[in-house]
């Protein structure tokens, strides 16, 4: 993107936003001093076009927005608490069901579902219908949120998550801080912050903007060397980069695909919705969960129990699985898969639990047609394409994959 800060700029910015944020949390009177230092480091983002320039400081101030706690009810929690920029984008904490779901600004209240990794959203197109008919894109699991802007506001005001009351009073945090005040009237007009409800869409705009950065979407990892000619598979790499889009021996193109194979912004979802049969967490203690049907105010009962397809970048380093963190192992997620056509009793297990994977949440409304498009594989192949799963992690996570 022209006329954006190089990605070890921006991550230097992000990282020294992160820690004065956590400086002001325990100093409270010090925030007019953090407040000023950020405005110096929007400031200091790289020269270029003016154009460009409007655009990296967008994305400068939504990194400073995504890590700042002052903007939860608690002053306790940002948007990186549950998308660590650290950590795939996802929740790395196991502090509410072993990681399954998150915590909220209060400490006590526990969402609903496993927090996605918030790299690659910005590759998800607009809620729409496609020319099937089919539900596509959107964001949130549910895909109620049209937009990534839309998605951007949402948390700020959930109760069990950032829990503010208010756009006013998110508004009323904004201002708090000289830096923001400056940098939100260069962007978005001298008398935004005076309207709440343009101030809050301003918020949404900048957080999207950096959604969209390079740093969050790099597009830098084995498997996007290896199509640039940088990097060479291993056997086992190249063996399950094979099965993986294979018309013949797996599934996985059937959801995971959307670009012609070698694209080099394939974002491995095609952003439908499906319901695989997931079961439910049992440490969740949660009621059905009825996805895009509930998400979007559905009287269609086929839309029962059906989740946005997850982008499989950074799969490696962002579990626990599925919408509810129902597996922790991505080969369980492998084995979940291959029981659906497996003839054999003792491939039906879950590794997890030593028993047979329990039934689905949601039973009524299954892909069956996706599902039982692909014949069984044994272990090779299963540890194959973990394999190359691993290779879709992003450079700057890779220390984070385990042997």
């Amino acid at each position: 993107m022209a006329g954006v800060p190089q990605r070890g700029d921006k991550a230097t910015v992000r990282m020294d936003a992160e820690a004065m944020s956590g400086r002001s949390r325990r100093h409270p009177a010090g925030r007019v001093i953090v407040a000023a230092a950020i405005g110096l480091l929007i400031a200091l983002a790289p020269p270029c076009a003016r154009a460009g320039a409007d655009e990296a400081e967008r994305i400068a101030l939504g990194a400073m927005l995504f890590s700042d706690p002052d903007l939860s009810i608690g002053r306790n929690q940002s948007c990186a608490a549950c998308h660590d920029p650290a950590h795939g984008f996802a929740d790395p904490r196991k502090d509410a069901a072993g990681g399954a779901v998150s915590l909220g600004s209060d400490g006590r209240s526990r969402g609903g579902r496993n927090a996605p990794t918030a790299s690659y959203a910005a590759s998800a197109p607009r809620f729409h219908r496609d020319e099937l008919g089919r539900y596509v894109g959107g964001q949130f699991l549910d895909g109620r949120a049209d937009t990534l802007e839309a998605q951007a506001g949402g948390p700020l005001l959930n109760p069990v998550e950032m829990a503010m009351p208010s756009k006013a009073s998110v508004v009323a945090r904004l201002k708090e801080k000289p830096a923001y005040v400056d940098a939100f009237g260069r962007l978005f007009g001298p008398d935004v912050l005076a309207s709440d409800t343009r101030a809050f869409a301003a918020l949404t705009e900048a957080l999207a903007a950096y959604e969209r950065s390079p740093e969050v979407s790099p597009f830098d990892s084995r498997y996007d060397r290896y199509l640039r000619g940088e990097y060479k598979m291993t056997d086992q790499e190249e063996l399950g980069r094979v099965l993986f889009f294979s018309t013949q021996f797996t599934n996985c193109h059937l959801c995971h695909q959307i670009e012609p194979q070698g694209s080099r912004t394939e974002p491995f979802s095609n952003y439908q919705f499906h319901n695989i049969g997931v079961p439910a967490n049992p440490d969740l203690r949660a009621p059905t969960d009825h996805g895009l049907r509930a998400g979007r105010h559905q009287k269609d009962h086929r839309q029962d129990g059906r989740f946005k397809v997850p982008t499989l970048r950074n799969v490696a380093v962002t579990g626990p699985y599925m919408h509810n963190g129902a597996f922790k192992d991505l080969r369980t997620v492998i084995l979940f898969y291959n029981s659906y056509v497996t003839k054999s009793d003792t491939r039906r297990i879950n590794s997890e639990t030593g028993r047979s994977f329990a039934p689905p949440e949601v039973g009524s409304t299954l892909s069956r047609a996706e599902l039982l498009d692909a014949p069984a594989l044994d272990d090779r192949r299963i540890d194959a394409l973990v394999a190359f799963l691993k290779t879709l992690t992003d450079a700057r996570y890779e220390p984070l994959l385990t042997p």
